[in-house]
């Protein structure tokens, strides 16, 4: 009888490691004292600043989840995404706030997408807690796991914007169908 080796387990995906932990809150001017403020309240989120660990792209839920389908599934994936109410925040590469409406609007898409908020230098986001915990507040959707996780960067989102924004829940209108109107129907 032959006896394997245990699979090794990887975290769940809404749980920040202590690895991912320490990559959030070097983003602070003190990342020693709010790591430890934050590990004696787990369940608590925190207010971190972009601009130089991190940028983070606010979207509408749906256009989000469209975005990490594209993101994973003819790409190299997302880096850390949260979730509150009702938007998502996928976080990416410094710089990554200010290039990206520059480019949607360079390559006339803004039009496209719905409303992005590109938080960076000067910006602050509520992140979610360490550990989950009610369903009301923010929420790990891909938590942070490493020390240097990948970021995507401003031409990576932008392709997956385009790309969500070419999905639609509708199938295409048949341009030559006729429509008639049966509402009125007896």
């Amino acid at each position: 009888m032959t006896t394997h080796a245990p699979a090794p387990v990887s975290p769940p995906l809404d749980r920040v490691t202590s690895a991912g932990a320490a990559w959030l809150v070097s983003a602070s001017a003190y990342p020693r004292s709010t790591l430890s403020t934050w590990e004696t309240r787990p369940g608590a989120p925190a207010v971190l600043p972009c601009g130089s660990v991190f940028d983070v792209v606010n979207v509408p839920a749906v256009f989000g989840r469209r975005m990490l389908d594209a993101l994973w599934a003819e790409g190299p994936g997302s880096g850390p995404v949260a979730g509150q109410r009702g938007r998502m925040l996928l976080f990416a590469s410094p710089g990554t706030a200010q290039r990206l409406p520059a480019l949607l609007e360079w390559e006339h898409r803004a039009d496209a997408v719905p409303p992005l908020l590109c938080h960076g230098a000067g910006d602050a986001v509520t992140v979610p807690a360490l550990r989950p915990g009610s369903d009301q507040g923010p929420r790990w959707v891909v938590a942070p796991d490493v020390r240097h996780p990948w970021l995507p960067g401003p031409e990576v989102l932008f392709w997956a914007c385009v790309r969500a924004s070419r999905l639609s829940i509708f199938p295409p209108a048949d341009q030559g169908a006729n429509v008639y109107d049966v509402s009125r129907r007896r």
